[in-house]
C-alpha cells in the first residue's frame, strides 16, 4: 500500500470517528434535555411559543322570531374573565412585568366594570400571583359575566393587550339567550345549556340543527413575533327561525290566563290560540304556581295528555251522528238519581228528571245522557266506537316542532263498561293541543289541518325552508253531522237556560256572562274532569276547560283554556273560570286584528269579514 493510500484511509477514519463522537454527543444531549428539569423549564416556553394549535370556532346561534319578526330569542355574548398567573413571562426578571403593570390593570378593571375598587383587584391578582399551589393561581378576575363591549375594553388595558402568553388573561365564552319579551311563551321558545350552547327545551331543542350552525376551525401560531389565529375553515352561523307566534297575541293570552289563575289559585293553567284556516299557532301560554304564589312558565302543559272531561262529548256526538246511529233531535231521558250501567254509576249535576235531545244534552253537558247515547249506539261494539274516533283523526300524530308532544291514548276497552265513561271524557287522554286541533276542524268546515308553529327558516335573509299548511283530513265527518254539532256548540254559549258557558244567575236573574260577548260571537264547549290521583278519582279536585272558536259566523281563531285544580273556592265552573278567559282573548284578538274598535262604548266595524 502506498503512502498516499495510507494517508487517505487515516483521514477517512478520523472523519468517521469524529462523526460517531458527534452523534453520541447529540444522543447524550437529547437524553439530558428529556430528563433534566432545568432544561425542560428552559425549553418548554419556547416550544409553546412555536406550537400550532387548532381551535374550534363556534358559530353565532340563530335567532327565533315571531310572525312579525319581533325577536323572541337571540344570542347575547357574555364572558367570564380569568387571569393565569402561572404564565412564565410574568415571572421573568424577578417578577418585573407583573409588578410594573398590576396597578394599571387594577385601575382599568375598576373603571370598566364599575363594581368595586382598584384595591380589590390589586389584592386579588397579587394574592393569586404569590399563591403556593397551582389551584389558586388561575383565578376568575370578577365573579360576574362581562359583556362584549367590556371585554373589548379589558383587552386594551396595558399588558393585557399583549395576549395570554404575556398577561395570562383569557376568557370563557358563555352561551346566553336574551328573551326581549321575558317569560312570554318561554316553555315553547325553550332554553339552552350555558356550557355547551345547545338547546334543551322547546324550539331551541327541536330546531337545534338549524339554530346551531356549523363550526369552523382556526390555527393559532406565531406570526411576526406574536400569536395569531389563522382561519382554516370559516364558521357558518345558525339560521333564523321565523315562527307563527305573535308577541302581542301571546301577551293577550298570558295576561288573561294569569289574571284568572290569580283568582282561582289553581295549580296550573294553559291557553292555546290557533288560526282556523292555516292551523298557525299564534299563542301558547303555560303558567305554574310556585311556592311563593307567583305564576311562571315551568312546564309545557299544552302538549301533555290528560283526561279531557266533557269537552270530549262533542267528539262522541260527532261519531254518533256521522255513523247515523241517532239524530240530533232524538230524545234521551235523564233522572235525578244515578244511572247504573252494569257496575258503574253515572251522575249529573242537574238534579231533576227530564228529557233532553242530543242537542240540548250537549248544551247542558249531561253525563248520563251521553253515557246512554254511546252505550245505545255502540252496545257490545266498543271497537267500532274507538275505530270511528280514530278515523275522524282524533288519534293522529300532530308532528308539530315542539318537544314532548304526547300522543292521545284512546284504547279499545276490554270490558263492557269503560265505553260508558269514555263517552264523556274519562278513560281517554288527549292533550290541550290535540283538543284545540279537533275543535279547529269543526270550525274549519270539517277540514283538520296540522298545527303550525314554524313559518320559515332563513339564513342571511334568504329562505332555506318554507312551511305550508298541511291538511291531515279533508273531512272529519259528514256535512250534516258537522252542521248539527255546530248548532249544539252554539247553544252551549248562547242558550241562557241550558248552556254551561252562557250566563250566571241568582234568584232566576242574570248576574253575569260567561263566554257570551257582545263584541264577538263564540261557540264552544265546557269540560270538567275529576283528577285521578294515587290510583283513584279525588273528590273536590278538578281540571276545568273551555274550548271554542270565533267569530262563530265565520271562524278565524280557535282557543282553549285549561285550568288545573282551582283552590280558592269550592264551586268549579268551567264556563265561568275558563269561558271568560277565552271571551277576553277573543275580544282583544279581534280588536287587535282591526275587525272593530270601541268608540263611545259601541262596537264600530272597520273591516268586512
Amino acid at each position: 500500500m502506498s503512502d498516499q493510500q495510507t494517508h487517505m484511509i487515516l483521514r477517512f477514519a478520523t472523519i468517521f470517528f469524529l462523526i460517531v463522537i458527534g452523534f453520541v454527543c447529540v444522543i447524550a444531549q437529547i437524553i439530558k434535555v428529556q430528563n433534566s428539569e432545568e432544561e425542560i423549564k428552559k425549553w418548554q416556553p419556547i416550544e409553546q411559543s412555536q406550537v400550532k394549535t387548532d381551535i374550534v370556532i363556534q358559530p353565532n346561534r340563530g335567532n327565533i322570531l315571531d310572525a312579525h319578526r319581533n325577536m323572541l330569542a337571540s344570542s347575547v355574548p357574555q364572558y367570564y374573565v380569568y387571569m393565569d398567573t402561572r404564565v412564565e413571562a410574568l415571572h421573568l426578571d424577578h417578577d418585573s412585568l407583573f409588578n410594573l403593570y398590576v396597578d394599571s390593570i387594577a385601575q382599568g378593571l375598576s373603571r370598566i366594570l364599575k363594581d368595586t375598587t382598584p384595591q380589590y383587584y390589586h389584592e386579588r391578582m397579587t394574592r393569586a400571583f404569590h399563591a403556593t399551589t397551582n389551584k389558586h393561581r388561575d383565578i376568575k378576575v370578577t365573579p360576574r359575566r362581562v359583556n362584549y363591549i367590556e371585554k373589548k375594553q379589558i383587552e386594551q388595558l396595558p399588558l393585557v393587550r399583549c395576549g395570554y402568553y404575556k398577561s395570562g388573561f383569557h376568557y370563557d365564552n358563555q352561551h346566553l339567550r336574551s328573551k326581549p319579551y321575558g317569560s312570554l311563551g318561554s316553555r315553547t321558545i325553550g332554553n339552552i345549556y350555558q356550557e355547551s350552547g345547545q338547546g334543551y327545551a322547546g324550539l331551541e331543542k327541536s330546531m337545534e340543527s338549524y339554530l346551531h350552525g356549523k363550526e369552523g376551525l382556526s390555527r393559532r401560531q406565531k406570526v411576526a413575533g406574536h400569536m395569531d389565529d389563522i382561519p382554516i375553515i370559516e364558521a357558518e352561523d345558525g339560521c333564523n327561525i321565523i315562527t307563527t307566534l305573535d308577541a302581542e297575541l301571546m301577551d293577550i293570552c298570558e295576561s288573561s290566563l294569569r289574571k284568572q289563575l290569580a283568582v282561582t289559585q289553581a295549580d296550573w293553567g294553559c291557553c292555546i290560540l290557533m288560526e282556523t284556516h292555516t292551523g298557525e299557532i299564534k299563542a301558547i301560554s303555560n303558567l305554574d304556581r310556585i311556592e311563593d304564589g307567583r305564576y311562571v312558565e315551568k312546564e309545557n302543559h299544552a302538549v301533555r295528555r290528560v283526561e279531557p272531561g266533557s269537552t270530549f262529548k262533542t267528539i262522541s256526538l260527532l261519531a254518533i251522528l256521522d255513523d247515523g246511529k241517532m239524530d240530533i233531535d232524538d230524545s234521551i231521558r235523564v233522572t235525578a238519581k244515578p244511572w247504573v250501567y252494569y257496575t258503574v254509576k253515572h251522575t249529573d249535576s242537574h238534579p231533576k228528571d227530564t228529557v233532553y235531545t242530543l242537542r240540548s244534552a250537549l248544551a247542558v253537558s249531561s253525563n248520563i245522557a251521553f253515557a246512554k247515547m254511546v252505550t245505545t249506539a255502540y252496545e257490545g261494539e266498543a271497537e267500532k266506537y274507538v275505530k270511528k274516533l280514530r278515523k275522524m283523526g282524533i288519534c293522529d300524530s300532530l308532528g308539530i316542532e315542539i318537544p314532548g308532544v304526547e300522543a292521545p291514548r284512546i284504547d279499545i276497552p276490554d270490558d263492557r263498561v269503560t265505553i260508558s265513561k269514555m263517552a264523556y271524557g274519562y278513560s281517554v287522554e288527549v292533550s290541550p293541543l290535540q283538543l284545540v286541533t279537533i275543535y279547529n276542524a269543526i270550525a274549519n268546515n270539517g277540514r283538520m289541518v296540522k298545527p303550525m308553529i314554524i313559518k320559515s327558516i332563513e339564513r342571511n335573509g334568504e329562505v332555506v325552508e318554507k312551511y305550508k299548511t298541511q291538511t291531515l283530513h279533508s273531512y272529519i265527518c259528514s256535512e250534516t253531522a258537522l252542521r248539527q254539532v255546530r248548532l249544539a256548540l252554539h247553544d252551549v254559549v248562547w242558550d241562557n237556560k241550558l248552556g254551561t258557558a252562557a250566563v250566571r244567575k241568582w234568584a232566576g236573574k242574570i248576574t253575569d256572562y260567561k263566554a257570551q260577548s257582545e263584541l264577538v260571537h263564540i261557540a264552544g264547549k265546557t269540560g270538567t274532569a275529576q283528577l285521578f290521583l294515587n290510583g283513584q278519582y279525588t273528590s273536590g279536585k278538578h281540571r276545568i276547560t273551555f274550548v271554542g272558536y270565533f267569530p262563530e259566523e265565520k271562524p278565524e281563531y280557535t282557543c282553549i283554556c285549561m285550568i288545573n285544580h282551582p283552590h280558592n273556592y269550592k264551586a268549579y265552573d268551567a264556563g265561568w273560570d275558563c269561558g271568560r278567559v277565552v271571551r277576553e282573548i277573543a275580544e282583544k284578538t279581534m280588536a287587535y286584528a282591526g275587525v272593530y274598535v270601541i268608540k263611545d262604548g259601541q262596537k264600530v266595524w272597520t273591516k268586512t269579514r
